[in-house]
C-alpha cells in the first residue's frame, strides 16, 4: 500500500489487532457482516410464523397450507453490512493548534478518519466521506474496496482548512446522499448552537442512524493559561480581541463547560454518543468509543 500521511505503518499494525466490542455488534454498526433477525430475503431459513392479514403472500409456504389448511410464512435471516458515513469539519477554525509538537485539529481529525475508514473497509463494510465547511466541499459515496480507501486517504491528504462553518446546512444537504441507514460519525469543533445541531440531526436519528459526535479541541482552547496580554483572532471571520487571558479565563472555561454539557446531555437524551476529544490524547481513544 502506498505511503499516506494519515495512515502510518505503525497505525496499520495496531489496527490489524483491533476488535470492536459488544456495543458495536448491535444491528451491524461497526461490526462487519453478521446475522440479523430482521425480516429479509436471504436464502438462510430462520423459522415459520403464522400469516397475518397484510403480510406478503409471496412468502406464504403453500405446501404447509396444503398439509395443515393454515397459512404460514417463511422468515429468513438477513445478512447486514455496515455503512459508516464520516462527516469531517474542514472549516478555518479546525486549522488551529499544532503547538508543542501537537497536531492541529484538522490533522488529528484526519488521522482518526483514516484509521476508521481502514477498519471499516478491512471488514468488507462500506464507508463514505464528506468534507465540509459552509457546505459539503467533497463527497465520496460509500464503498468497500481498496480503491475506496485510497481515494479517502488521498482526499484527506490533499485537504486544507477552508472558510466558515455551517454544520446545520451540511447535515441538511448530506441527508439525501446517505441512502442507507448506518453509522454517522461527525467530527468537528462544534462551534454551533447545540439545540440547532440536534434539530438538524433529528432526520438521521428518526431513520435509525447511530450517531457519534467527536468534539475535537486543542488544549489551548480548553484552558487559556496564564500568559500575558494576548491577541485572539477569529480564524473564520478575522475578528480580533486583545485581552489578558487571566481576566477571562474562568468565564471562558465556564462557558465552554456549559457548551459541552449541553452537547453531552442532548446526545444522551437522543440516543447518540458524544465524546470530547482533546488533541493531546491519541486518536485511538476515539476508536475505543465503539467498544463501550
Amino acid at each position: 500500500m502506498p505511503a499516506y500521511k494519515y495512515l502510518r505503518p505503525e497505525d496499520i499494525r495496531r489496527l490489524r489487532n483491533y476488535e470492536f466490542g459488544a456495543k458495536a455488534m448491535v444491528e451491524g454498526y461497526l461490526s462487519g457482516r453478521h446475522r440479523s433477525k430482521q425480516k429479509g430475503s436471504s436464502i438462510e431459513f430462520h423459522e415459520f410464523r403464522q400469516y397475518c392479514p397484510g403480510d406478503d403472500l409471496s412468502k406464504v409456504d403453500w405446501r404447509v397450507f396444503a398439509r395443515n389448511d393454515k397459512l404460514f410464512q417463511r422468515t429468513f435471516e438477513q445478512e447486514t453490512n455496515l455503512e459508516c458515513h464520516i462527516l469531517l469539519d474542514c472549516s478555518a477554525s479546525m486549522a488551529f493548534g499544532g503547538g508543542d509538537d501537537r497536531l492541529s485539529k484538522i490533522e488529528y481529525a484526519s488521522f482518526f478518519a483514516a484509521c476508521l475508514a481502514w477498519l471499516v473497509i478491512s471488514k468488507t463494510d462500506r464507508v463514505s466521506l464528506a468534507l465540509f465547511d459552509e457546505g459539503i466541499r467533497k463527497f465520496l459515496p460509500p464503498g468497500s474496496t481498496r480503491r475506496q480507501l485510497n481515494d479517502i486517504l488521498t482526499t484527506l491528504e490533499n485537504n486544507r482548512a477552508g472558510s466558515g462553518t455551517s454544520i446545520i446546512e451540511t447535515l441538511r444537504r448530506a441527508h439525501p446522499l446517505l441512502r442507507r441507514r448506518g453509522t454517522l460519525v461527525l467530527v468537528s469543533d462544534f462551534f454551533c448552537d447545540p439545540a440547532e445541531l440536534f434539530q438538524a440531526l433529528n432526520p438521521y436519528l428518526h431513520r435509525g442512524f447511530r450517531v457519534h459526535l467527536f468534539h475535537v479541541l486543542d488544549p489551548a482552547e480548553l484552558d487559556l493559561g496564564n500568559r500575558g496580554l494576548a491577541r485572539f483572532v477569529d480564524m473564520e471571520n478575522g475578528e480580533r480581541l486583545t485581552v489578558h487571558p487571566q481576566a477571562i479565563r474562568e468565564a471562558w472555561k465556564e462557558h465552554l463547560q456549559q457548551h459541552t454539557r449541553a452537547l453531552r446531555s442532548l446526545a444522551a437524551s437522543r440516543g447518540a454518543d458524544y465524546a470530547l476529544a482533546p488533541t493531546s490524547e491519541t486518536y485511538f481513544t476515539l476508536l475505543d468509543r465503539f467498544r463501550d
